[in-house]
């Protein structure tokens, strides 16, 4: 009797897991009625030509469990409360991203913040995606917390040990998470194998270490499921040679992957022509796919939770003002470069991520309950140096989908209408900055019209506008500012600029031809070079670097032997760090081999732009005028030198 209920309720377990899979197996999974021809909408979209139908329009929402256990709700186009997967498949988007962290919890069980990314929260989110047809790109950080390019710890589990057991335990976290996502029902297609991984991954900082880690993370994936793509992901792609360098490697030592994954934002990493022509070589010259694994452009400048954002309207990229319209035509525009270099897609980065309340007290109570700000303070436990001293809200709200009591705004439709396009009628979205400069001495003529940002960009034509009474010097070196106004009414302020002769030649390094600059190297020889990196530059995309694992030693000048006789002063803009205690960096001007410096000038971190000027130098007709900038720092040493001037001082 014993033995026959056992096998009863063994048929009975089995007919229920049958039922179950069939059930699982005939889920009706949503299908959102898309565009097939060009529409009238609330924005303007170009459509994108032979824009591919399978190309990946993608959305990162790691953060939505967190934002809605905090409160937060989603509201379509027609101001009806829906489910955020819903929102984003009508309006195009066909693949979702989760980051994975292993374990971003403190001992009393605190999430760290940054929507406490673990594997349970990101099957939550594949099952729903796979409920509306969405596959899931599943990317792992092999880190408690946020990993990238500037930090990549190790998780607490996996640390003090040897680099071959880490990746035994790498491979293993892998297996087990994927399994886990996927037993939720996520259609998993792609899988990122570390996160913007430049400098190091899961506390690995030599190559070769990195590359094992990689390899054991292959391995973990193609035993899951073969046909699951394989991506590596990288940053900084405005370094060109760099990021190529990158995929070099990678076939150097034979790491399994399909794809060559890269953040693109367009506020840091240079112009999308370099963007196009990275992920293009690449494809051509390895023969790997290629995808924009994180991007995102701001629809206002404001800020939405009293916590401060990464970006604000003074960080907007010329043609694309910070409105509604304006980001959906940057986005349209970042597709269309990704889509002319035969890239899979792009994946918007946190395009969800909104307050969770509209004052700062309640909010700060709402992210350390949550985890809905991007870092709790139990994360100093983690990170004591970063996330454990800045911890708060989110600074990206301004760069998200939704406005700040989440309605969708009507630039998410980029992703439906790129395809066919989208007409809306023609306005002026923002007027561009107006910039005059004029030499010292010379009349200044204002302009008759002002830039104008239309949602339609073939359309460039300049407004008219009325200056106000105009008093300035042009006699006198300065920037000044004058008022006017459009045809429209609107106010503008016009920057004007009387500017000295600068006597350098390629003052911005911008030029390849470095022939007028001479660079003196007195440490190993190899410590400098012409950057093409347009975040590590002051103006342009080139700048004058330097950095050695040995101490450096270093001028670079020009010399001039034909100058007027007068007075006159030499300034630069300087930016790095950890250049030592014993650092000896300035600007000079040589006369006849007497040398007058300025001040030395103290290096305050990345972009930090610190101004070396020495001025008052006497020089007589006929003599022999040498500047340049000296530096001697430590070994490790780095920074950037740029926008160098030297001008004759007239009162």
């Amino acid at each position: 009797m014993k033995n026959k209920l056992k096998r009863y309720a063994a048929v009975i377990l089995a007919t229920s897991m049958l039922c179950a899979a069939c059930s699982k197996k005939e889920k009706e999974v949503y299908e959102p009625v898309l565009p097939t021809a060009s529409e009238e909408a609330d924005i303007f979209v170009e459509p994108i030509p032979n824009m591919p139908d399978d190309f990946i329009k993608g959305m990162d929402i790691s953060s939505l469990i967190a934002e809605e256990e905090s409160g937060v709700k989603y509201y379509d186009e027609n101001g009806e409360e829906q489910d955020l997967l819903k929102i984003l498949a009508d309006n195009g988007i066909n693949y979702i991203r989760v980051r994975v962290w292993n374990n971003p919890y403190d001992a009393e069980g605190n999430g760290y913040g940054g929507g406490n990314c673990d594997v349970e929260k990101a099957a939550e989110i594949g099952s729903r995606a796979a409920d509306y047809g969405m596959k899931l790109l599943v990317d792992f950080h092999y880190s408690d917390f946020w990993a990238d390019p500037n930090k990549q710890f190790t998780p607490v589990e996996w640390r003090r040990i040897s680099v071959e057991e880490k990746a035994q335990l790498l491979y293993d976290f892998t297996v087990s998470s994927l399994e886990e996502i996927m037993d939720e029902g996520a259609d998993v297609g792609m899988v990122q194998i570390g996160n913007e991984i430049n400098n190091g991954m899961s506390g690995e900082y030599e190559i070769p270490n990195i590359m094992t880690l990689l390899t054991s993370a292959s391995e973990a994936v193609r035993s899951v499921d073969p046909d699951i793509k394989i991506a590596v992901h990288y940053t900084e792609i405005d370094a060109r040679e760099d990021t190529l360098q990158k995929a070099a490697t990678l076939e150097q030592y034979g790491v399994d992957y399909d794809i060559f994954g890269v953040s693109y934002y367009p506020y840091w990493h240079g112009t999308m022509d370099n963007m196009e022509d990275v992920l293009s070589t690449i494809k051509s010259t390895y023969g790997k796919d290629t995808c924009v694994l994180e991007t995102s452009y701001m629809f206002t400048g404001e800020d939405g939770d009293m916590f401060g954002n990464s970006l604000s309207g003074e960080d907007v990229i010329d043609g694309y003002p910070a409105t509604v319209q304006g980001q959906a035509s940057c986005i349209r525009d970042i597709m269309a470069h990704a889509a002319s270099a035969g890239s899979l897609g792009v994946f918007y980065w946190e395009g969800a991520w909104i307050p969770v309340g509209n004052s700062y007290e309640s909010n700060y109570s709402i992210w350390e309950e949550h985890g809905s700000g991007w870092a709790s303070s139990y994360s100093t436990a983690y990170d004591s140096q970063d996330a454990g001293k800045y911890f708060g809200g989110c600074s990206w709200d301004n760069q998200a989908f939704f406005d700040f009591e989440g309605h969708v705004l009507p630039s998410l439709g980029v992703f439906k209408y790129v395809n066919y396009g989208a007409t809306a009628p023609l306005e002026v979205m923002a007027y561009g900055d107006v910039f005059v400069e004029v030499q010292i001495g010379e009349t200044l003529i204002m302009p008759e019209t002002v830039p104008a940002y239309y949602n339609d960009p073939k359309v460039t034509d300049g407004v008219p506008v009325t200056w106000d009474e105009i008093d300035i010097d042009t006699n006198v070196a300065g920037s000044y500012e004058v008022s006017g106004v459009t045809e429209d009414g609107t106010a503008i302020i016009a920057t004007v600029k009387v500017a000295n002769i600068n006597y350098i030649v390629n003052p911005g390094f911008e030029d390849v031809d470095m022939s007028m600059w001479d660079v003196n190297d007195m440490g190993d020889g190899n410590s400098t070079d012409r950057q093409t990196k347009a975040g590590d530059a002051y103006d342009g995309e080139n700048s004058f670097h330097f950095w050695s694992t040995s101490d450096i030693s270093f001028t670079v000048s020009q010399t001039f032997t034909d100058l007027p006789a007068g007075s006159y002063a030499a300034t630069c803009q300087i930016q790095g760090g950890d250049v030592g205690d014993n650092a000896q960096i300035y600007i000079f001007i040589e006369v006849n081999g007497n040398e007058i410096t300025s001040s030395p000038v103290e290096l305050a971190g990345w972009v930090n732009w610190q101004t070396a000027l020495v001025n008052g130098v006497q020089i007589e007709e006929g003599d022999t005028v040498t500047v340049g900038v000296h530096v001697e720092a430590a070994a490790e040493g780095w920074g950037t030198i740029d926008a160098v001037e030297f001008y004759s001082e007239m009162a």
